[in-house]
């Protein structure tokens, strides 16, 4: 079995064939946290215009290589749940970038999940490089499976994601998902930047469960480093 550092270089060597990436840190408390990152994202995206693969934005774009403010809003609050020794599931989760915060917190299981393939590259990456795979696991998960998905017969405490309700043909398939694998007495927590908030997400869920709403503001700085006040709405599913 290969070692985290060779398994590490393998893993970048593959990601590198297709990315010009480098780690960077980026501050979350006195340690900060490693991300890789694409170099001159413009370029990366000149390219697949040049290639005519972007045919839909949401879908084609690589979204999951933004590290979303939302993120940190939503991995800090999972402080508030009494992680310790709880399992956590991220849906949609990108780099990575929440599981790696909450893996800092006390999960005694934590389970990274997408369904791009260099999405959870990239988040193994992250994974190796911050020494956290004896706690996260780096998952391919699609809500849109029917039925319970054997490898999580337990459930899991809670469940989070950031920025995945963009896409309202998921909402109903991630409200059955959610249903099938939140262990009882769990939550399930999403967080949404209001400029993209979708109220019929709510509408949906409010049917199986109890739904409420909290806002939390915070300040980020754009691309251009200019300071930004944003507004997250937080919506919490649990058992009705």
């Amino acid at each position: 079995m290969p070692t985290r550092t060779e398994e590490l270089e393998n893993l970048l060597a593959v990601i590198r064939a297709d990315f010009d990436v480098d780690f960077e840190p980026m501050q979350i408390d006195e340690n900060p946290l490693q991300i890789l990152s694409i170099n001159n994202m413009q370029s990366h995206l000149d390219k697949l215009l040049q290639k005519h693969a972007i045919r839909d934005p949401l879908k084609d774009l690589p979204l999951w290589a933004k590290v979303w403010p939302g993120s940190f809003v939503l991995g800090r609050l999972l402080r508030k749940y009494e992680p310790q020794g709880k399992s956590l599931l991220e849906l949609g989760a990108g780099c990575g970038v929440l599981s790696l915060v909450a893996a800092r917190y006390g999960f005694s299981r934590i389970v990274l999940s997408d369904v791009v393939e260099e999405a959870l590259r990239f988040a193994r990456a992250n994974v190796l490089r911050n020494d956290m795979q004896d706690i996260v696991e780096v998952a391919r998960v699609d809500v849109t499976t029917p039925g319970r998905d054997p490898r999580f017969s337990q459930g899991f405490d809670l469940m989070a994601a950031s920025e995945i309700l963009y896409l309202e043909e998921l909402h109903r398939p991630l409200v059955k998902f959610v249903d099938r694998h939140l262990a009882p007495g769990g939550k399930a927590l999403f967080c949404t930047d209001m400029a993209r908030a979708k109220p019929h997400f709510a509408k949906v869920a409010s049917k199986t469960f109890k739904v409420t709403e909290g806002r939390i503001g915070v300040k980020t700085h754009d691309d251009d480093g200019e300071e930004q006040r944003r507004v997250y709405s937080i919506l919490i599913l649990e058992r009705s």
